[in-house]
């Protein structure tokens, strides 16, 4: 029977196992567009300034959300209750204090963002604080304590790298190709060699696709399993349910979101594009609610 452990042991694995198919994934594009032009310093520069165009994400990505979001800080005489709730869900995970903000949005919804669990933030919205009991916001405030527990800001650091390494590649090979960047000695290749260049050329189309369908799928994990370590945390698995179901329900839109920072919120803030066909799965950054639901009414038995 599946327990709070295992869902989260299961989430954990699955994670890491992406990450090193990502790794692999990188290493092998690396490989094939540093074989066709001969030059291995290919995948060195991409990676170098893919690094560190992600680092300044990294470091300031929290204030860049934050005014995306809209949202303002907020101290303890402002909301007694909400602070109360967070410290406490703090001192029981083992986690500093987060700041704490609020955005004036309708719709329920909340997110974490900081680059460490010493430079964290919960951003939570009116309508949330309007619309879900103590149990349900409680549930809510836990997942996202367990997105700076398990560290999700800094795994979703990594593979912003990634994707832009894959990226940065792609269209290199591609502008050489197009723009006559191959090797002199290109006319004296044999049939296998413009066979591997074909290849390179539908791989460099294909791969920033691939990476981003890997970076999504990941995200996904991670929504499951701080799903299921809230649940650990507030022993209440109906409260997260619930407050869930509330959320996907609403029909509020958000005033300030974009694709950038979608992926941060609990669920989806994006009203009418919810998760539909199996393909529209394969590009969202939220699991579907329902299989959400299903996974904490299962650990709630």
């Amino acid at each position: 029977m599946a327990t709070i452990y295992t869902h989260a042991s299961e989430n954990i694995r699955k994670t890491w196992f992406l990450l090193l198919f990502f790794g692999i994934f990188i290493i092998g594009l690396g490989w094939l567009f540093s074989h066709i032009y001969g030059d291995p310093n290919i995948l060195y520069i991409a990676a170098a300034i893919a690094i560190f165009q992600s680092g300044f994400s990294y470091w300031f990505s929290d204030s860049i959300a934050l005014a995306l979001a809209g949202a303002h800080p907020i101290e303890k005489r402002d909301n007694p209750e909400l602070y109360r709730l967070v410290e406490n869900l703090s001192i029981a995970a083992g986690l500093p204090l987060p700041k704490i903000y609020i955005t004036e949005d309708a719709q329920p919804n909340a997110f974490a963002t900081g680059r460490d669990k010493n430079h964290a933030v919960v951003a939570v919205t009116r309508g949330l604080l309007a619309r879900l009991d103590k149990n349900e916001l409680e549930g809510v405030i836990a997942h996202e304590l367990s997105h700076i527990g398990n560290k999700d800001m800094l795994l979703q650091t990594i593979v912003v790298v990634l994707v832009g390494v894959v990226a940065i590649i792609s269209d290199w090979f591609l502008r050489f190709s197009l723009w006559g960047g191959r090797r002199s000695d290109d006319r004296d290749r044999g049939q296998l060699d413009l066979i591997l260049l074909a290849f390179g050329i539908v791989a460099a189309l294909l791969a920033p696709l691939a990476a981003t369908m890997i970076q999504l799928s990941i995200s996904r994990k991670r929504e499951f399993l701080a799903d299921a370590s809230a649940a650990l945390l507030t022993r209440y698995p109906e409260g997260l349910a619930r407050a869930l179901q509330k959320i996907s329900s609403d029909p509020s839109p958000m005033r300030s979101v974009n694709d950038a920072t979608a992926h941060l919120y609990i669920a989806s803030p994006f009203r009418g594009k919810q998760v539909g066909s199996w393909f529209n799965k394969l590009f969202s950054t939220h699991p579907p609610i329902e299989d959400r639901v299903k996974a904490l009414m299962e650990m709630a038995v």
